[in-house]
């Protein structure tokens, strides 16, 4: 994706939050917390969030009451809200860790994925303060996992030799195989992404077959972070494979 595709997409998003849904949350914050009542609109809130550093205490003051209301009643608005909010920081991001992928599209796709199952596993009843730092640290730190965990795979995959191949052919295999397996996972998340988007299948259900369908992480992880027991993960996987009539097989 573009720069230029992106800002476009971040310009959608912003007048997604001006819209009377979006609205109503900004309302029910400035009835409920006196810190809000400076705000008219998300952009406004935005505009607040952006300066400074993110120890400013200040955004504590914002972003506690959404995370406790996103907590609350798992509201998939309240994630776009805070997508909006991070918005520059996931793109700094990837500009600083665009050498961990070949594919611009594919690493704006795993930050994004990443900052949602953050957001989704995010207690505020354990973390009050320094949440911006919080939120941009367990990204980061969640990126680099998941794409440790392709770079281990795509190095154990590549059987060589080493009698027959020289260094340097084992260094082209190894580049070969993880460019195939991001091919694929690429594939896979785009195929995930186009019945989420037909809204065959809802957030927790998206964040739940990428980790497990695309990045082979196993389903008691996944409860683990996302909270329901393994039993309840279990159905909703069922529940989600059916929804969207299977999943795409591996052509290789």
């Amino acid at each position: 994706m573009s720069s230029v595709a992106r800002d476009a997409d971040r310009r959608q998003l912003e007048r997604e939050l001006r819209g009377d849904q979006h609205q109503e949350l900004l309302n029910v914050l400035r009835q409920g917390h006196a810190f809000f009542r400076r705000f008219a609109t998300w952009q406004e809130v935005m505009s607040f969030m952006r300066p400074g550093t993110s120890r400013d205490a200040a955004k504590d003051e914002v972003l506690l009451p959404i995370v406790q209301a996103h907590a609350a009643d798992g509201d998939p608005r309240w994630r776009l809200i805070l997508l909006a909010i991070f918005w520059p920081a996931l793109e700094s991001i990837c500009r600083r860790k665009r050498h961990w992928d070949h594919d611009p599209d594919a690493l704006w796709a795993n930050v994004v994925w990443v900052f949602l199952r953050t957001v989704c596993r995010l207690d505020p009843s354990k973390r009050t303060s320094r949440l911006v730092q919080k939120i941009v640290n367990d990204v980061f730190h969640g990126l680099h996992d998941d794409y440790r965990r392709d770079w281990n795979r795509a190095t154990r995959e590549v059987v060589t030799d080493p009698g027959e191949l020289a260094e340097r052919n084992v260094a082209d295999e190894r580049e070969a195989t993880a460019a195939a397996l991001w091919a694929e996972q690429e594939a896979r998340v785009a195929h995930l992404k186009a019945h989420h988007a037909a809204g065959r299948i809802g957030d927790a259900d998206f964040l739940l077959l990428v980790g497990t369908q695309v990045y082979g992480r196993s389903l008691a992880e996944c409860a683990r972070e996302s909270g329901p027991s393994y039993e309840a993960a279990k159905k909703r996987q069922q529940r989600a494979i059916r929804a969207i009539g299977g999943l795409p097989r591996n052509e290789s």
